[in-house]
């Protein structure tokens, strides 16, 4: 035999939502612009169809019963999702406009999130954008952004998350570097190479299915990335970075990978948002618009 769904009725919902909230037959009618008789008639109707007793009613006072608390919480939830529901409707009909904030790391920021986000301006020239790239975790919430785009592994966990796309990190040098080094083949040989580091003293890698961090040491260390390829491409050292630096260079055989079999896996790339409850048209279609122009 077929399921039927169970038959529900909204009729009273609201009259009941209304008295539950205002603690009054007179300032619920008010608030719905129905007659206070139409309000008594709809709740008498409802406490009948659940066969339990909603309110206790006296000349003075209107107090919710236990039961019609429970009831009231409900049905509180229902109307707001309905609503959020209706809200989200008439989102996919609005044209994004408005102020946009948003912030990205430096280098990152400069190389994909900022052409991404001026072909979304392009498409929505009604949008008015302040994007901010830096390096400083910026506090959302008491700086009004809207959303962060964050690499690696996430540290506040009372953001809401999207991972939007992943980085690789590669260990390479110049052909006439590991021409006159040697290409290292195991992590114990790095201690033989010049590691040209950045602002963390170690590289991370993988090695039988566990995590590893190498110290490493060299003649060069520098909090750019693009410094470091530089260096690395003249034959200096060894470097450790994420795609976005090198695979034009990999890509041109300026740089050769190394070390491919230890290579750590990908982590993500996140934009995050403060939580809540329904986006803005603006803030959703840039999370989408960043997702596929970032896969």
């Amino acid at each position: 035999m077929a399921w039927e769904a169970p038959m529900f009725s909204w009729e009273g919902v609201s009259e009941f939502v209304a008295v539950a909230e205002t603690e009054s037959f007179t300032t619920a009618a008010s608030r719905l612009g129905i007659s206070t008789a139409q309000v008594s008639r709809q709740i008498g109707a409802l406490e009948a169809r659940l066969a339990v007793k909603l309110f206790y009613r006296t000349t003075r006072k209107v107090t919710i019963t236990d039961t019609g608390q429970t009831y009231y919480n409900h049905c509180r939830q229902v109307l707001d999702g309905l609503a959020e529901a209706e809200r989200a409707i008439s989102d996919l009909h609005q044209t994004p406009r408005g102020r946009l904030n948003l912030t990205a790391p430096v280098t990152y920021g400069e190389s994909r999130i900022a052409p991404l986000v001026n072909d979304f301006v392009v498409r929505y020239p009604e949008l008015e954008v302040n994007l901010t790239l830096t390096n400083q975790m910026l506090d959302l919430v008491a700086e009004s952004y809207d959303l962060a785009i964050r690499l690696g592994e996430l540290e506040d966990s009372t953001m809401m998350a999207k991972r939007l796309a992943s980085r690789t990190h590669y260990v390479c040098a110049s052909p006439d570097y590991l021409a006159v080094r040697g290409a290292p083949h195991t992590l114990s040989e790095l201690e033989q190479h010049n590691c040209l580091q950045g602002t963390v003293g170690y590289w991370r890698f993988q090695e039988r299915g566990k995590t590893r961090h190498i110290r490493v040491t060299g003649n060069i260390r520098c909090n750019s990335g693009w410094a470091l390829v530089d260096a690395a491409e003249k034959g200096v050292g060894l470097i450790q970075l994420p795609d976005y630096y090198v695979e034009a260079e990999l890509q041109a055989g300026r740089l050769v990978s190394v070390l491919d079999t230890y290579r750590a896996p990908d982590d993500g790339i996140w934009a995050i948002y403060p939580q809540n409850r329904h986006l803005s048209p603006k803030v959703r279609l840039l999370l989408d618009h960043l997702g596929q122009g970032l896969a």
